[in-house]
């Protein structure tokens, strides 16, 4: 189970680290074929918005890959836990606020990854 759930943080933190490169450096070209329902006229006034959101999300993924190399294994999956559950709350807001692709995309792995330390620690 904790083999699953430290693979489940790797996939959360290469999306973010998606998120992160598509935010900051591609928002005017291939972030308006990702975003499709964004208005076409505001990738450029909105860049600087989208690169601060795309550090954000560069964090996130920081935190997730920085929790595998945490070795004492209590920590490791606490450390763990507390950026899933940002991510989880993200995807939620976001599927809430903006699209529910997002809930899907970001919010069904990280829920994912926390059932598994859960069960991990339970079980």
């Amino acid at each position: 189970m904790l083999l699953f759930a430290k693979i489940v943080v790797v996939i959360v933190a290469l999306l973010h680290i998606y998120f992160l490169w598509l935010e900051m450096f591609a928002w005017t070209t291939k972030a308006k074929k990702v975003f499709r329902q964004f208005p076409e006229d505001l990738f450029e006034p909105t860049k600087t918005l989208a690169a601060n959101q795309g550090l954000y999300n560069g964090f996130l993924a920081a935190g997730l890959l920085w929790s595998l190399f945490i070795q004492d294994p209590i920590w490791q999956i606490n450390v763990a836990l507390f950026f899933l559950v940002c991510v989880a709350v993200a995807g939620i807001y976001g599927a809430l606020t903006a699209s529910k692709k997002i809930l899907v995309v970001q919010g069904f792995p990280a829920l994912l990854g926390i059932a598994l330390f859960l069960l991990h620690l339970f079980l």
